[in-house]
């Protein structure tokens, strides 16, 4: 081949300049590359370490959300536990009614059955509907007082299920992020990964503003049912304090009007078996004086007879004999007077027998009152205390 054939060879050859070039712009780009590693590098270790900070922070966030929750939710179970305590005291109270209030209408009952002239509406009656008011006050009250406990406990289990919802919620999210905070960027190789950056953003649909405000709305429920059943419990307290003196007052009110009119009605019942002593005494020395005037009677018969037959024998003289001598005068006067003496003694008879009549229904009139007040003095002291006894009202 010919010397020119060789320069038009050499003109058409590799151009070496471009390929410079390129070769200048690929070391470049391997630069720009190599730089772009290592910034992207540094700028995910950055990202993941912030990640790491965030993670933390937000651990210790829920950490201390969940002591703040799991303080209250002892607190609030601490309350149930009282209130639960205090729902037995009240049970308790309630159901230490029932037999003193029995006892109270069995009194009223037993009293009922005292005879007519008895059966007064007195102090010891008034006493006994004051207290079966005062019992019946008392019970309808406790119950009142036993639904709000009752609902007090049911508002706070309510407050202690959300609790427990926010601590089991807030420790969940607690593993799961201590989860992330221990993953790797080679831990995550066979985890399914979400479709798209969208898909996450729609499924946080709450705030921290709101994911905080929920714990905090959470306590405050908590610490104002506290509040309500703090309240609660003191006036409950107050209220059994006050009911227990109420009963025990009026009780012992009762209890003394019983003995005060157990001693009346002794002291009644004294003074008319006394009297009736004194009337059987009486009866006894007017049937002796009867006695003694039916002797006298029979005695001035006798004497009387005696006068009589003396008359009549001295009838019996001759013609000129029967004159009215002194001896006649006397026998006559003596007659007259005897009989004197014998109607006014079988007056005073009479007058005995309509005495020991009226000695009679005295006495009976008197054993009637004294057995109407043993009666009654058996149903007050006897019965009535028999129920009444036994009934101590013990502290509620």
């Amino acid at each position: 081949m010919s010397t020119p054939d060789r320069s038009i060879e050499q003109c058409v050859g590799p151009d070496l300049e471009n390929i410079e070039v390129m070769r200048n712009h690929s070391v470049l780009f391997r630069a720009e590359c190599k730089r772009l590693i290592q910034d992207t590098d540094k700028a995910c270790k950055r990202m993941q370490n912030d990640d790491n900070k965030q993670l933390d922070q937000r651990v210790r966030d829920i950490q201390f959300l969940k002591k703040e929750l799991e303080l209250k939710l002892e607190e609030i179970i601490l309350e149930i536990d009282v209130l639960i305590e205090l729902q037995r005291r009240v049970g308790k109270a309630l159901g230490a009614c029932k037999e003193p209030l029995r006892v109270t209408v069995v009194c009223l009952e037993e009293r009922m059955k005292r005879v007519p002239p008895e059966r007064l509406h007195d102090e010891v009656d008034r006493e006994l509907l004051r207290e079966r008011g005062v019992i019946e006050g008392v019970a309808s009250l406790l119950e009142r007082v036993a639904e709000q406990i009752t609902e007090q406990i049911r508002l706070n289990r309510s407050i202690k299920y959300h609790l427990e919802q926010d601590l089991k919620e807030k420790f969940a999210a607690q593993c799961i992020d201590n989860s992330c905070a221990l993953m790797t960027a080679h831990s995550t190789n066979n985890q399914q990964r979400p479709k798209s950056t969208q898909t996450l953003l729609q499924s946080f649909t709450v705030t921290p503003e709101q994911w905080e405000n929920i714990s905090d709305i959470n306590m405050a429920k908590a610490e104002q049912q506290q509040v309500n059943s703090l309240s609660l419990r003191a006036m409950v307290e107050s209220l059994l304090e006050q009911t227990l003196a109420d009963m025990q007052k009026q009780f012992q009110a009762t209890t003394e009007t019983f003995q005060l009119n157990v001693q009346e009605i002794k002291s009644a019942k004294g003074l008319m078996e006394d009297q009736l002593a004194k009337i059987l005494f009486e009866f006894a020395s007017e049937q002796r004086t009867r006695e003694d005037l039916q002797v006298a009677v029979s005695d001035s018969e006798h004497v009387l007879s005696l006068a009589q037959a003396r008359l009549v024998l001295r009838r019996q003289r001759p013609g000129k004999e029967q004159c009215h001598d002194p001896a006649q005068n006397q026998l006559l006067a003596e007659v007259q007077q005897i009989n004197l003496h014998i109607n006014r003694l079988r007056e005073a008879a009479s007058r005995s027998e309509e005495q020991q009549r009226a000695l009679v229904r005295c006495q009976l009139e008197l054993q009637e009152n004294i057995e109407r007040k043993s009666s009654s003095l058996y149903i007050d002291e006897v019965v009535c205390a028999q129920h009444r006894e036994p009934i101590i009202i013990h502290n509620f």
